[in-house]
């Protein structure tokens, strides 16, 4: 069976001791594929650096995430344009807003976002989208931009990009979904305590569901609380699996294609 995981902080400090053997899991459990996104220039240029070195294994998608964007200073925004071009770059991202930790004010945040989406239109990259505790002011501020990537007849309406371990409601990720964007699905849908999670991932479409882990964050179950790994990806897809009351093997093919198409990533089938 072939995984992917569409969201992995491998470039962080607590893989540095065991990243390659870390990588050597990734693959024996199957996994064809990582994206590794950044959340400011310096961990862009690490994704960067860490995608070149293993091209057909791991992609980069370079971003600011809304945490990390103080102070916005001009110079970013030609600089993360000159990022995004390189070739092993497939998406804008992790992008979008946190009002949960508000390091950023909610005016600045929604101006990094939309000068943000403005670069994925224009370099035609779909986005990787961060929510906490902002999902009105989110799926208003992807609603107006998807509109007008309709207007535009611009492709990326078709795939604009993926909502990264979805933890809002039902409603919204369903009105996302209209919008033609993907739920990425992370470890805490396999928690004992996450029935609603759990009831909202029954009943959103598989064709727009994406595997993830986020790690080194959110470890599924058994292994909640400790460092996550991309060989933790078959957990989470298992619970899908079970979910969907699908098998194990329709899960890894639909959420594969799912990330094929959207990151256009044709080395997943070899």
């Amino acid at each position: 069976m072939h995984f992917t995981d569409t969201h992995c902080h491998l470039d962080f400090e607590r893989f540095d001791q065991d990243r390659e053997d870390v990588l050597r899991r990734a693959w024996e459990a199957g996994l064809v594929w990582i994206l590794n996104p950044g959340i400011d220039l310096h961990t862009n240029q690490a994704a960067i650096e860490l995608a070149n070195k293993h091209p057909q294994k791991i992609s980069a998608a370079v971003g600011i995430h809304p945490n990390f964007g103080q102070p916005w200073t001009a110079d970013i925004m030609p600089n993360l344009r000159e990022q995004a071009q390189n070739p092993c770059v497939v998406a804008i991202g992790e992008i979008g807003l946190d009002y949960y930790r508000d390091h950023s004010p909610k005016d600045q945040q929604k101006i990094m976002l939309e000068e943000q989406l403005d670069l994925a239109t224009d370099l035609n990259l779909p986005v990787i989208l961060h929510n906490r505790n902002s999902t009105a002011d989110l799926i208003a501020i992807l609603r107006s931009w998807h509109q007008n990537l309709i207007k535009t007849q611009n492709p990326l309406a078709n795939s604009p990009g993926v909502l990264h371990s979805y933890d809002a409601d039902l409603d919204s990720a369903l009105d996302a979904i209209e919008m033609n964007f993907y739920i990425g699905v992370s470890g805490p849908v396999t928690f004992k305590n996450a029935p609603d999670r759990q009831a909202i991932t029954q009943k959103l479409p598989l064709e727009h569901l994406l595997l993830e882990t986020d790690a080194p964050f959110l470890a599924p179950h058994p292994h909640r609380g400790k460092r996550n790994e991309p060989a933790y990806i078959p957990l989470i897809a298992d619970e899908i699996a079970r979910l969907h009351g699908k098998s194990l093997q329709d899960v890894a093919l639909q959420t594969t294609e799912n990330a094929r198409k959207l990151f256009q990533r044709s080395v997943f089938l070899y």
